[in-house]
């Protein structure tokens, strides 16, 4: 007889993890929930509640990055396009019914002129930005390869999925669907070459952007809140090695939000 496939058991998330935004509507919903739900340390709970804004989800990616902690976070911020609704009831119940949405983030190595290397993790974007008022002059390789001998530009970013919705589509760069195995490459108000807007690359490619003239016209290397300042070279790939879980409401997946914004609502 063949024994009977059981279904995969609905996770259990009993001890729950709070982080807030120092604004007041967050640390007013933090007060509310812990009192609700109690409150562990983060290396001891099943996941971790981010209360706020974008920028605390991208804050607490960054903190809990190594982890292996799902996040779920509600909106108590300004942007909340990676936040679910703010609700105090049934907290454990919305938890146990969540989608998960996994993402990675891109691997920024940046150079300097001293030939000092920084890395930095990007769960958005990393992008490259002129420093003064003339623009940049960047030369940009894929896999080894020059594909763009020279974009004068003010800049030129490399987004995930994730990002598309953010700095990426505010640059005209396509918005990508959560699931897809892509990146953007989107270049930051271009002069030339005129007609390049950008390309669509596997997120197994290995970007290289050289800045040509540093001295002259200095670069800036940005990796979602980490800037490095006149670098020389930046290698940009995405970071498979890293898988960061989020929770979304069952109908207001990351994957939903995306497919709603290329229709514009």
């Amino acid at each position: 007889m063949t024994p009977a496939t059981k279904s995969p058991a609905t996770p259990r998330y009993e001890r729950i993890a709070f982080v807030a935004s120092p604004i007041s509507e967050a640390q007013q919903a933090l007060e509310q929930l812990t009192t609700r739900y109690g409150r562990v340390d983060a290396d001891d709970a099943d996941v971790i509640v981010a209360l706020g804004g974008d920028g605390l989800m991208l804050q607490t990616l960054h903190k809990f990055m190594h982890a292996g902690k799902p996040i779920y976070g509600m909106h108590r911020g300004t942007v909340g396009f990676l936040m679910n609704e703010f609700q105090a009831d049934k907290l454990r119940e919305r938890l146990a019914a969540a989608r998960v949405t996994v993402i990675h983030p891109l691997l920024m190595r940046a150079r300097d002129a001293d030939g000092d290397v920084v890395e930095f993790h990007a769960f958005n974007d990393v992008h490259l930005f002129r420093q003064t008022y003339q623009a940049a002059r960047l030369r940009i390789s894929i896999d080894g390869e020059e594909r763009l001998p020279e974009l004068v530009a003010d800049g030129v970013l490399v987004s995930t999925p994730a990002g598309s919705t953010a700095y990426n589509l505010s640059a005209q760069g396509p918005i990508i669907p959560i699931s897809a195995s892509l990146m953007a490459l989107t270049p930051i108000s271009p002069f030339r070459p005129r007609r390049w807007r950008g390309a669509l690359l596997p997120d197994t490619a290995q970007v290289r952007v050289d800045v040509l003239e540093p001295e002259k016209r200095p670069v800036a290397a940005v990796a979602d809140h980490d800037e490095v300042r006149a670098v020389c070279s930046v290698d940009i790939r995405m970071d498979h090695g890293i898988a960061m879980q989020m929770l979304f409401d069952p109908g207001h997946s990351l994957d939903e939000r995306i497919l709603r914004e290329q229709f514009g609502y």
